[in-house]
């Protein structure tokens, strides 16, 4: 019964059908979970469902096509009914830059916003998007703003660091997978969304993830412009 525990395959919502949310939608769905893609553009997600990606991704299209014909994965812009329906939903919206350099979480805020008027069971809210730290201290605030019962919910953070032109082989082959939790239940649903994936897990608070995710992008910034300098 243990075994079967940690195997376990989940109905998971990914919100947002760009490079970080598409590749990781197919992705999961290629471990075994049953996914959908939601996004409020609905010339992509009639895109993708006829297989016409909106990006180049070197095997994303294979990986797509694979998990629409094992039903594993599919495409909507019902995100109230792709919910309820869903056990784990992963936020994968733009976080794009305002004028004075903040970040724009608007679409993110929305998102939780749905999340409060479609909380019909448990629910683990998983932030992906490059965010500020806090974020998903916000997202939390607003979902218990807005909902209409008390059943229980989890936030998480679990940031990607995808590099275009590798994010397949990189999602399955990373350096490690970072996830931010609360609670010992949601270490425990993503560890196992994770199953079959031989990488370290590196488990902080939430706070704390988000931040490496920009220590990370910040490290990098920081190689480039020395090595262009040199």
């Amino acid at each position: 019964m243990a075994g079967a525990a940690i195997i376990k395959k989940y109905c998971i919502c990914v919100v947002g059908a760009g490079h970080v949310g598409l590749v990781a939608a197919a992705c999961f769905a290629h471990l075994g979970h049953k996914v959908v893609c939601v996004d409020n553009n609905k010339k992509r997600i009639e895109g993708l469902k006829r297989l016409h990606l909106p990006f180049f991704e070197p095997g994303l299209d294979k990986l797509v096509k694979q998990s629409l014909d094992t039903r594993n994965l599919q495409f909507s812009c019902n995100i109230d009914k792709v919910f309820r329906k869903s056990e784990v939903i992963f936020i994968a919206v733009g976080t794009p830059p305002r004028p004075d350099g903040s970040a724009d979480l608007t679409a993110i805020e929305k998102v939780a916003e749905v999340c409060a008027g479609n909380l019909n069971s448990y629910k683990l809210i998983i932030g992906k998007s490059t965010v500020p730290v806090y974020t998903g201290k916000k997202i939390k605030e607003v979902i218990l703003r807005y909902r209409k019962n008390k059943i229980d919910f989890d936030v998480a953070s679990n940031p990607e660091f995808l590099r275009e032109g590798k994010a397949v082989n990189d999602f399955f082959h990373p350096d490690r997978i970072v996830i931010g939790v609360d609670s010992r239940r949601a270490e425990i649903i993503l560890r196992r969304i994770y199953f079959g994936i031989k990488a370290p897990f590196v488990v902080t608070d939430i706070n704390t993830a988000e931040l490496i995710k920009h220590v990370c992008n910040s490290f990098l910034a920081t190689k480039i412009s020395f090595i262009n300098a040199v």
